[in-house]
């Protein structure tokens, strides 16, 4: 049985639990906000709550992990591992995945066809899925080639989707206007929540949940209508959830799911990491699911 290693970096928003049981090593994502460093809070969303207090003048920029960062990381898996799975977030958004792949180059030659990065086309929850599966392969006693197929397969059926409190932030970016923004904020205070989805890798409206006096029923209307229209009532689901430091509703959302849904395992619930977190906002809140 081949000794198979795991590397990703820290946007699959992974819990610490999972990270050491199963030697995850992580690249480190760099957020650089120095307007927030000096506030108080514990975490970012906290920091976040505290700028809105007052006018927000500048927005973060992210540095992407270097090569070298991807190969340190490597070359600590080959330490205990003949093979190593790299799992990265999406290439439509980051340069993350080419930073992945380019650091193979620089392996010993003997090591380099060992290695096999994967695009999730994905973020957050979206993106620990196909780790987690990865890890359930290993397990089994698959080989890296043969799990690397099924995973490459996988990341199409993966659904990933967010909510925000307020679409404040993804404004102050700019990746929407203040038109879009105002337009959201509307339809929130009538009950209709926009969801947005991951799709082929980007950010795209997924649809309107009317009715949703809340993120948690927004997002529990969006998984039980696909779930009807996909037929999976009797399938086994696998499904994450993160927050932007609103643990209650995270925790909400997981008990409308698992009371209704007996077939879905939600494997945990974390905290969104930094650069997928600072987009969407305190209390943010996402799903990711799959079939199993």
């Amino acid at each position: 049985m081949e000794k198979i290693g795991i590397v990703t970096d820290e946007a699959a928003d992974l819990p610490k639990e999972i990270i050491e049981k199963y030697q995850i090593a992580t690249v480190q994502v760099k957020l650089f906000w120095p307007e927030i460093e000096n506030l108080p809070g514990n975490n970012t969303f906290q920091k976040m709550r505290e700028l809105e207090k007052g006018e927000i003048k500048n927005f973060y920029k992210t540095s992407q992990p270097s090569m070298k960062d991807f190969l340190d990381k490597y070359n600590l898996q080959f330490n205990s591992f003949e093979k190593i799975l790299c799992f990265t977030v999406t290439s439509k958004l980051s340069g993350t995945h080419n930073s992945a792949v380019q650091a193979v180059r620089f392996l010993d030659k003997s090591k380099q066809d060992k290695v096999f990065v994967i695009d999730t086309l994905n973020a957050s929850g979206g993106q620990a899925l196909p780790i987690l599966k990865a890890i359930e392969l290993i397990e089994k006693g698959k080989g890296a080639e043969d799990i690397v197929a099924e995973l490459k397969e996988m990341v199409h059926r993966v659904h990933f989707y967010i909510m925000f409190k307020d679409p404040k932030w993804i404004e102050v970016s700019g990746r929407i206007s203040g038109l879009v923004a105002n337009l959201m904020r509307g339809m929130a205070k009538i009950g209709i929540r926009p969801v947005l989805a991951m799709k082929d890798g980007v950010i795209a409206p997924a649809g309107l949940k009317g009715g949703a006096k809340d993120m948690p029923a927004g997002l529990f209307k969006q998984f039980e209508e696909d779930v009807k229209k996909m037929k999976m009532e009797d399938r086994k689901i696998k499904a994450v959830i993160t927050h932007g430091d609103d643990l209650p509703e995270a925790e909400r959302l997981k008990k409308m799911i698992e009371e209704k849904f007996g077939n879905t395992e939600i494997v945990f619930i974390n905290i969104v990491n930094n650069v997928v977190g600072a987009l969407a906002g305190p209390n943010a809140l996402t799903l990711g699911w799959c079939e199993n």
